[in-house]
């Protein structure tokens, strides 16, 4: 009964919201706000199934980024009951906001430092500018045109999938990861500055030890291949090699941590 009332609070809210906005481009919000909300979501979750298949994109992540980022919930109410729940079977989930603290205290420790490189990239990268097809979803690959999708309509996006878009951007586009975070930050509904930022550093290696990346095996095996399916350049596929080979057409001879 209180999901149903909940649901229509959220009905009504989003038509108010779309009556005085008519012009604002998206999807009515997949999820419902406030705290009572927030502990809803939060009772759901189920640590053990998160670890078996949180890389899946629809597998059982805790979609509590929302309630996180506007301070709904906290990681500490949230590591707890996961503990609660599952003892040490929890132990992924509990790594996991362990980031998401972890990306905090360095922004609360180096500030506005976090929107440049906090270290030397270990491999090239590029600083060309955003170009229409990436902002639009307008590259012809279905993966990536998807999660611009995503973005843009619903303002969330898998984690994996940020990790996948990130990578394109950053080493096959060679696009300024600076730029794209910006942009990628002001489209979220669950934008954290400082998990944004940092996880796109982590990608470009401006604040790992290498650059992130992956090729058409691991997005087929967690999309279950889904998106390749429909991909009109499924021929012509920029992911389509194996990890050395593509470390050499991304990297020429530098090489991965050189």
């Amino acid at each position: 009964m209180e999901e149903i009332k909940l649901e229509k609070r959220r009905a009504e809210r989003n038509a108010q919201i779309r009556a005085l906005f008519p012009d604002v481009h998206g999807d009515d919000s997949v999820f419902a706000g406030g705290r009572e909300a927030a502990l809803s979501a939060l009772a759901r979750i189920d640590p053990p199934q998160y670890d078996r298949s949180r890389n899946f994109l629809d597998g059982k992540v805790t979609r509590l980024s929302p309630y996180f980022r506007h301070g709904m919930i906290t990681l500490h109410e949230a590591a707890s009951l996961a503990v609660q729940k599952s003892g040490a079977r929890a132990y992924k989930l509990v790594f996991e906001f362990a980031w998401r603290d972890f990306w905090r205290r360095v922004w609360a420790k180096r500030g506005d430092a976090i929107e440049r490189d906090l270290e030397v990239p270990k491999v090239p990268v590029g600083n060309a500018p955003l170009p229409d097809d990436i902002l639009n979803g307008t590259t012809r690959l279905a993966c990536m045109d998807q999660f611009v999708r995503d973005l843009r309509d619903v303002g969330y996006v898998h984690n994996h999938a940020r990790m996948w878009f990130a990578s394109y951007v950053i080493h096959h586009r060679k696009i300024d990861w600076k730029l794209a975070a910006d942009w990628y930050y002001g489209e979220l509904l669950d934008g954290d500055r400082a998990s944004n930022h940092l996880s796109w550093q982590w990608v470009g290696s401006t604040f790992s030890s290498k650059p992130y990346i992956f090729n058409r095996e691991n997005l087929e095996r967690y999309t279950l291949g889904s998106l390749c399916a429909t991909c009109e350049m499924r021929s012509r596929c920029p992911f389509d090699m194996s990890y050395e080979s593509l470390e050499l057409k991304l990297f020429s001879n530098h090489g991965v941590g050189a």
